[in-house]
């Protein structure tokens, strides 16, 4: 590719696919980021709102996209050292991938998965944190008052300090809960592979859907979006859609607990708003992309690119495509790389528009409508 001249746009483009294909946390960080915090900061209500969103979306994609890859890492290098060097090669497949050695690698698994359960349990604590700070730096608690509602602006001493009593609590407490993982972990390393009850506790941590399915359809979809093992890419423990899973539904509860502490009406609001950004977090963007695939394949476009499987190859097998095709060579490789741009593009865009700025924006008008009808008839 680098021999042959694209223009700035398609360069653009396939930098950005480069990223989507190095693993799930490069390209969710530039998503989320973009469907996330750009539109909020768009529609800022005031200065408060504007600070905890910009302090909440980054943190969050930072914590959830990058940081289980180096607790993964971190927790294998301690779990993984009394494990003869063979074994510890092992440690990176995914528990539904191993055939061998099981009994002693699965408890040194769901070890380093529960160290990294530390993830979603911060995810958890981030919004009381971020309660915290709007109290001490904005010295604001009421959610009417950070949304810009009520223009009166006037503090509640006492609704503050019920936020910051409640932060603190469930901030401890995710804080023992994570001791509670650590100590499971640890007995999981010492006894796991002469106990029967912690090799079920470790399947069960690791392949949930096949502990409790007999079904393989079933077994399967809870394996993928529920297990707490990792995902592999070239050898490396990265982020899985089961981690993901797990700090969405960990830190909702998160969400909405920090929400009503700060009046009805920022819990409604995240009602409104959370349960359809979480799904597209989880799945909603693959939806997209498979929805999309399967309209492109119906209609015979990208016949070169889509197979019956609706599968894509990846961006660095276009070279290969294009060799074996009549003609010139740097034509229809700029024609195959415009064709996948699409294929990955369209859903990224429009995920971004509907999720970002549609979300966010109707989000704000019914928080307001809601407030103003609930004042009227006061």
């Amino acid at each position: 590719m680098n021999n042959i001249t694209t223009n700035i746009g398609l360069k653009t483009a396939s930098k950005i696919i480069s990223i989507q294909e190095s693993g799930l946390s490069n390209i969710r960080f530039i998503q989320d980021t973009a469907t996330g915090l750009v539109p909020k900061a768009v529609f800022a209500r005031s200065k408060a709102d504007l600070g905890e969103n910009t302090f909440l979306e980054l943190s969050e994609s930072a914590l959830v996209y990058y940081c289980p890859a180096i607790l993964g890492k971190g927790f294998k290098n301690i779990y993984s050292k009394h494990l003869p060097k063979e074994l510890q090669k092992n440690i990176s497949i995914p528990a539904v991938n191993l055939t061998k050695n099981t009994k002693i690698l699965m408890p040194v698994k769901a070890a380093i998965a529960l160290g990294a359960f530390a993830i979603p349990l911060v995810e958890f604590t981030l919004n009381y944190i971020k309660n915290l700070m709007t109290l001490k730096v904005f010295k604001q608690g009421s959610f009417e008052n950070i949304a810009n509602l009520d223009s009166k602006n006037i503090q509640d001493e006492n609704l503050n300090s019920k936020i910051e009593k409640n932060a603190k609590k469930n901030i401890l407490k995710a804080i023992s809960i994570y001791a509670g993982c650590l100590s499971l972990g640890t007995l999981l390393i010492k006894k796991g592979n002469k106990s029967k009850i912690l090799q079920n506790i470790s399947e069960l941590i690791l392949k949930p859907g096949t502990k409790l399915f007999n079904n393989k359809k079933k077994a399967d979809f809870v394996n993928k979006y529920f297990s707490l093992d990792f995902a592999e890419n070239n050898g490396k423990m990265v982020l899985s859609k089961g981690q993901l899973t797990s700090c969405v539904l960990v830190g909702g509860a998160g969400y909405f607990g920090a929400a009503k502490d700060r009046g009805k009406q920022n819990f409604l609001e995240t009602l409104f708003r959370f349960p359809i950004v979480g799904f597209y977090i989880i799945c909603g963007n693959e939806l997209l992309e498979k929805g999309f695939r399967k309209i492109l394949y119906k209609n015979g476009k990208c016949k070169n690119l889509i197979n019956n499987k609706l599968e894509v190859p990846k961006l660095n097998e276009l070279a290969n495509i294009a060799k074996n095709k009549d003609g010139n060579f740097d034509q229809i490789y700029k024609k195959l790389l415009k064709q996948k741009c699409m294929i990955a593009g369209i859903p990224l865009l429009f995920g971004i528009g509907i999720m970002g700025f549609f979300i966010a924006g109707t989000s704000n008008l019914f928080t307001k409508y809601r407030y103003n009808k609930a004042i009227n008839k006061c």
